[in-house]
Formats: C-alpha cells, sequence, structure tokens
C-alpha cells in the first residue's frame, strides 16, 4: 500500500533521469548556453530573477491588473531566457520536481480545453494569463532553492502585508465607505464597516493577508534576533486583526483551518524534544483553548456574532442565497460540458454563465474554486489540480520530516506554506478570490517554496543511512 502511494504521490520518481531520456528537454536546456557563459547579466540570473519577484510582490496590492500582467509577462521572459541558457547538467535538471510534471500536465488540459472551448477568443486570452501564473511558479521554485533569496522575499511579502493591515486599521477606526453591497442591507451589520485597505473589496484583502498571519506566525521561530522577533510579533497583531475585521465569513474560516495546520505541524516539529505528556496532550490543549477563546468571541461579542450565524442561515441570508443560486447555475454548466469545461478564464465564464443563469443573479464567477475549476477545465482539469494538491502537501510533509530530523530551522517556512495553502483552499471554497492577482500570484509563490524544497524519495533515504551510519557511537 505504501508503495502504491508513493507512486500516485510521485514520492520515488527520479525527475533528473526522467528529463535525461528526454528528447525535448535536452534540445531546448542549454540552447543559448554559450552565450551565458559570455553576459555579464546572466551571470547574476537568479539575483535579477529575485529582484523582478520582489516589484511584483512588492506592488501587487497597489497597481492595476494591467500592470502586474506586464510584470507577469516579464518574469515569464526572463524565466525563459534562463531556460534556455541553462546547461543541461545533472544539477539543473535535479532542480525540475513532480510539482512541475503536474503543473505541466493542468497546463496542457488547460490548453486543450481551450481548443475545445465554444468561446475560444475568450477563453485563450485567459490561458495566456494561466500561463503567466503557472511560468510564475516555476521562477518562484526556481529563484526560492536560495535560503537568502527565500528569506528576502518572505520578509519583503510580510512587510508589504504589514503596510496594508495598518491602513486597514486605519479605516477601522476613522471609517471608510464601502465600494460595494458587501453585507446584507437587512442584517444587523449592515452599518458595520468592513476593511479593504488597498485592495477595494474585503474578502479579496482576507485572502491577502491569510498567508501574511502564518508567515507572521511562524517567523516568532524562524526569526532569531529578538529585534526581528517582535517585528514578527507587531506583524501577526496587526495582520490577524485586520483579517478579523474584513469580516470575510471564508477569509475567517480559512484563518482558523490555517491556524490549527500551524500549531499542528509546529507541534509535530517541537515533538521531538517534549516530554510524553506533552507530546500526547499539547496538540488537543492549544486546540480546545483556541476553540474556548472563539466560543468566548462567539458569546461575548455581537458583531462576530452574527456574522458567524448568518454561515447557517442558508438561504434566508442574502449573500448565501446569491452563491446558491449561482451554484445551480454552474452546475448545470458542469453537467452540459464535464470533460473539459467551457474554457479557462472569467472571460469564458462571462460568455457563457448568462445561458444558465437565473434572473438578477449575474456573477464574475462560480465562487468556489473547485467548482470553477470543474467550470473551465472539466473533470480532466479538476482532477489532474486535486492530484497536483496531493502531491505538493505530500512533498511537503516529506520534507519536512528531513528537516526536522536534521533540525533546520528553514521548516519553519515550510510549515507557514502548507498552512497557508490549506487556510486558501479553504477559503476558496466559498469564493474566488484565489483567482485574483494579488492572491494568486501569492498561491504559486507557496506552491514554488514547496517545490524548492523538493529532494527524491531514495535520496532521503540515502541521505539518513549516511548520518545513521556516521554517528559516532556512545561512549
Amino acid at each position: 500500500m505504501n508503495l502504491v502511494w508513493q507512486q500516485f504521490t510521485l514520492s520515488s520518481l527520479t525527475v533528473k533521469e526522467y528529463f535525461a531520456t528526454s528528447y525535448l528537454y535536452r534540445s531546448i536546456v542549454g540552447l543559448l548556453s554559450s552565450w551565458r557563459q559570455s553576459s555579464i547579466l546572466l551571470q547574476w540570473g537568479d539575483t535579477i530573477a529575485a529582484a523582478l519577484l520582489s516589484i511584483i510582490y512588492c506592488l501587487a496590492p497597489f497597481v492595476s491588473t494591467t500592470l502586474l500582467g506586464l510584470l507577469l509577462a516579464a518574469c515569464g521572459v526572463f524565466w525563459l531566457l534562463l531556460t534556455l541558457s541553462d546547461e543541461a547538467t545533472p544539477t539543473n535538471s535535479s532542480s525540475l520536481t513532480p510539482i512541475h510534471l503536474l503543473v505541466l500536465l493542468y497546463w496542457a488540459i488547460a490548453a486543450i480545453a481551450t481548443a475545445f472551448s465554444p468561446v475560444k477568443k475568450a477563453a485563450l486570452n485567459d490561458f495566456v494569463t494561466l500561463t503567466l501564473y503557472l511560468v510564475l511558479f516555476a521562477l518562484c521554485a526556481r529563484v526560492l532553492r536560495s535560503s537568502r533569496l527565500r528569506a528576502w522575499l518572505i520578509a519583503l511579502y510580510l512587510h508589504v502585508s504589514l503596510i496594508v493591515s495598518v491602513y486597514g486599521m486605519r479605516q477601522w477606526f476613522f471609517g471608510a465607505p464601502p465600494l460595494a453591497t458587501w453585507t446584507d442591507p437587512e442584517s444587523p451589520l449592515s452599518k458595520t464597516t468592513r476593511v479593504y485597505s488597498y485592495l477595494g473589496n474585503p474578502n479579496l484583502l482576507a485572502g491577502y493577508l491569510l498567508p501574511a498571519v502564518i508567515f507572521s506566525l511562524v517567523a516568532i521561530f524562524a526569526w532569531q534576533s529578538w529585534y526581528k522577533k517582535a517585528l514578527a510579533v507587531t506583524a501577526l497583531i496587526v495582520n490577524a486583526s485586520c483579517l478579523v475585521l474584513t469580516f470575510s465569513r471564508g477569509g475567517w474560516i480559512g484563518l482558523v483551518v490555517a491556524v490549527l495546520t500551524t500549531l499542528a505541524l509546529l507541534i509535530y516539529w517541537r515533538s521531538l524534544q517534549m516530554p510524553p505528556f506533552w507530546r500526547t496532550w499539547s496538540l488537543p490543549i492549544l486546540i480546545g483553548g483556541l476553540l474556548g477563546v472563539l466560543l468566548l468571541g462567539v458569546i461575548f461579542i455581537e458583531p462576530l456574532r452574527l456574522r458567524i450565524f448568518s454561515i447557517f442561515a442558508d438561504r434566508q441570508d442574502s449573500s448565501n442565497n446569491f452563491r446558491r443560486n449561482v451554484w445551480d447555475a454552474v452546475f448545470k454548466m458542469i453537467g452540459d460540458r464535464p470533460v473539459l469545461g467551457i474554457g479557462p478564464g472569467h472571460n469564458a465564464f462571462n460568455k457563457i454563465y448568462p445561458l444558465y443563469q437565473q434572473p438578477r443573479y449575474s456573477a464574475l464567477s462560480a465562487y468556489s474554486i473547485l467548482l470553477e475549476i470543474a467550470v473551465e477545465t472539466g473533470f480532466v482539469g479538476l482532477g489532474c489540480f486535486v492530484w497536483l494538491l496531493i502531491v505538493t502537501f505530500n512533498t511537503g510533509y516529506l520534507q519536512l520530516q528531513r528537516l526536522r530530523q536534521i533540525g533546520n530551522i528553514e521548516g519553519f517556512w515550510l510549515i507557514g506554506a502548507i498552512a497557508s495553502m490549506l487556510g486558501m483552499l479553504a477559503h476558496g471554497t466559498f469564493d474566488t478570490v484565489w483567482f485574483r492577482p494579488e492572491v494568486n500570484s501569492i498561491w504559486w509563490l507557496l506552491v514554488g517554496l514547496v517545490a524548492s524544497y523538493w529532494t527524491p524519495l531514495a535520496k532521503n533515504r540515502t541521505s539518513e543511512l549516511n548520518s545513521t551510519n556516521s554517528e559516532p557511537s556512545a561512549s
């Protein structure tokens, strides 16, 4: 059974050997290697790539999607240049992971879905956008192999998120006009301020800040100096407060899932040093304490209580009722094109959805990541995406085991990535801000972060055996 799981998750796949036999890989990679050797600029290729990524993650909350698209295109061109000028050596091929293979497979399925789309022109535009995001993943996975560049990009994201959260907190204290009807006008919370900071939408702000909260939490353990730890604590308090004040129910759900996952993984990380009692009971005690705090908040904080209870109000809440009506139409869309869907992107969705929508329930998306992917690429694409998630989380867990055994504090960033991804998926179950560039760019950064730690399972076992044999015996 374990062997079947390893094969399904590609844990024992030697990607280096796979690409070594690939004619396409050998004919493309290294095509411009001779030019790179004489180029002073490309000698600093990874540093320049990190600078491009820094510009994206620094500007993402503040600029238009058009400018972000241009920056993504620049990253795509530079990644292609780096790939063509790489030498086809075992070292370079070993940086390609099972996650890369499944991302490539998902891209291929999206390409086929585009070719068979009933609205090919609209689907093609968003297929290009999807391609840019997937290339962004490839560039992130490459750059983040460097622990120095990894630390830089994470710190940059946390500093930018802190600026975004401070402005959001200012809106809470001084008020901010709603830019859309985000709350049921008949609800007691209709006059409550929902902060949106620079992003213009509280749900989008919650999606953007969720990974920032988790990385602020793990930074307390990963950063060594006290002033850095103080910065991490400050970022945790401000980011978490701002996220809560978005009053985004999906964001709250994602935050709870992400925090519980982080606590579980942190306890797993420390379990080797824990006494037997705490190894057994620390997680139940922490979860019970967290749930107790949430329960007290629901009892004594009326806005929190009303907002949480609205989750279970079904169609009596206008937001719930709207999503239910959209989902009814989406199920019909999936039923008519179940294999490959209508093609990727919101442009294709906007062309097809009006044919199925109920009166007065226009929508720009399916309000669920999984439903959106099923609509766009059918069950074939959805199955590939779920497979990608399984392989990514399995890869993250295996590498966390490896880092835990050697006591490498880089494992804290891996914990942050895994927990943040689970939280974003929980949020995305009931919303589609995941597809917005401010959030989607962070998602692929997280996937690239997990991929950057990857080593083959066989290599892990060999290293463990070598380390065991090299340990001095107790005298």
